[in-house]
């Protein structure tokens, strides 16, 4: 744990009565987050200025609620303008991804302790509060620690008088653990499903598509609510770090020597229990690379689909920002296939590049094309053997690696993003040879960007057929991997607690005609 997690706590906590009562506080409050360590800093320090670590953190929250950051982005550069490293940096790590997970559920609590709707609250005031209290009811960091060093941001940032607002809100929420606020909450909520958003810190509405989800591959309605808070409570716990080996790119010595172990969820992946992945010299060069292992798994079924013919061409065609890319251009070269990597962003396409250097320096035949999707397959028809349509979406199934985007979708997106993935799956279709296949793939379980595009693009064409791409997921040991749809279903659905994955959805279609 961070040295900055271990501050002193200092006095029994303000508010009502002290002694005795104070005494068990003490006392319950060291049942719950272990023994008291004293601080490197001096009081006056931490009056004066935040630390560099809660400091990198509340500077990404900023940056994410008034720019539009993506916190995975925004945070390493952070770490490194602050010099922010080891322990601290995974103290600021977790202080930021938990508090923009669980903002929800704390956006109740911090309004309790206020007395005041959190619309009456200035931002910065706001994200404040919630790192404040995320080290309260999230973290094992001594009460004291945790409301004298974000009153002491609050006075670096905003202003005196914020700092005494922070450290009186601060104060009421430590005086009740987070079971007992929970309880405080969800007293005046009688749903099922909107009691679980509340608790798990998601928008309701996204609960809801979570359950209709589940229910659509198979659960039973009583089922999906057994299931449904296994599902968010993974949601807000970290997935492993997820390195892909690109085959043919690189030995797997290279991952053993620097601590990596094989993943078995799918052949080519491997996880890195801890540090850096940048450090590793394979990551530089493009030839291992950080994907989650569902994205592989889909990957490598729409190179292992079954064709008669010609296996000469690929296409990636939404390429951005290249992970998918890399493992196909490494599984091209092996198979003497070319690959187009197609990216409708100029900015997105450069990134494939830089991912794509090691297949390239390997002698893959690749190119990285500037198109939009809806065009290639008026442009080309019937030219490619595989192509990946990895549809843009409401990414509802990487909830877990990008804590902030359960916050930004609304419903609205879908009535935008469906057009789109139908016209892109349909330019996926004319751009593949009859025999050829196309894998439709979204990082969302949401019926609404999964099985119902896809049903809806198969019957009003009429010349494709669905192909069983659950026989093709196999996992390290070659085993099929299980509990992917119900019986009889020909498409996969990847879920974060059954899987250990992002809730990818995939489904291999066949042209015919």
């Amino acid at each position: 744990m961070s040295r900055l997690a271990r501050e002193d706590r200092g006095p029994a906590r303000g508010g009502r009565g002290a002694g005795a009562r104070g005494g068990r506080e003490e006392r319950r409050d060291e049942r719950r987050r272990g023994p008291r360590e004293r601080s490197a800093q001096r009081p006056a320090e931490r009056a004066r200025q935040g630390d560099p670590a809660r400091d990198t953190a509340y500077r990404v929250l900023r940056a994410v609620d008034q720019d539009g950051a993506y916190a995975n982005l925004e945070l390493p550069q952070e770490l490194r303008r602050a010099r922010v490293r080891g322990r601290d940096a995974a103290f600021a790590t977790e202080l930021t991804y938990g508090t923009l997970r669980l903002q929800g559920l704390y956006d109740r609590v911090i309004a309790q302790a206020a007395d005041r709707d959190l619309s009456q609250v200035d931002a910065p005031v706001r994200d404040l509060l919630r790192l404040g209290t995320h080290q309260l009811l999230g973290m094992r960091v001594p009460d004291h620690a945790a409301v004298s060093s974000t009153v002491a941001l609050a006075r670096q940032h905003v202003s005196q008088g914020a700092g005494g607002f922070v450290n009186a809100v601060l104060r009421r929420v430590g005086e009740r653990t987070r079971e007992e606020w929970l309880e405080i909450v969800l007293e005046p909520i009688t749903d099922p499903v909107a009691r679980a958003a509340v608790e798990h810190s998601h928008p309701e509405w996204v609960v809801r598509a979570l359950r209709a989800a589940l229910i659509a591959h198979g659960s039973t309605a009583s089922e999906a609510d057994a299931e449904l808070p296994e599902l968010l409570r993974a949601h807000n716990e970290p997935g492993a770090l997820t390195l892909v080996l690109r085959p043919g790119l690189v030995e797997p010595d290279a991952l053993e020597q620097a601590g990596a172990e094989p993943s078995p969820v799918a052949p080519t992946a491997w996880t890195l229990p801890a540090g850096d992945p940048g450090v590793l010299s394979a990551v530089r060069d493009g030839r291992v690379a950080v994907q989650d292992a569902g994205s592989q798994l889909l990957t490598l079924a729409l190179a292992d689909a079954p064709l008669e013919g010609t296996d000469e061409r690929w296409l990636d065609l939404c390429a951005g920002p290249g992970g998918k890319a890399g493992l196909l251009a490494a599984l091209a070269l092996g198979r003497g296939a070319s690959l187009r990597a197609n990216e409708v962003s100029a900015h997105r396409a450069e990134l494939v590049r830089n991912t794509l250097t090691g297949a390239i320096d390997a002698g893959a035949d690749v190119t990285v094309t500037v198109e939009d999707g809806r065009d290639v397959g008026t442009q080309e028809p019937g030219l490619y053997d595989r192509v990946l349509v990895d549809a843009p979406c409401t990414g509802l199934g990487a909830l877990r690696r990008r804590p902030e985007s359960r916050w930004r979708r609304s419903p609205q997106d879908l009535a935008t993003l469906g057009p789109l993935q139908r016209e892109l799956l349909d330019s996926a279709l004319d751009a593949v040879r009859v025999g050829g296949v196309v894998a439709y793939a979204t990082c969302s379980p949401h019926i609404a960007e999964t099985t119902l595009v896809v049903e809806d693009v198969r019957k009003r064409r009429g010349d494709v057929e669905l192909v069983d791409v659950r026989a093709l997921l196999r996992d390290r040991s070659g085993q099929q991997v299980a509990d992917t749809g119900s019986e009889g279903e020909l498409w996969a659905q990847l879920w974060s607690h059954r899987h250990d994955t992002d809730g990818m959805f995939v489904a291999l279609l066949r042209r015919t005609g």
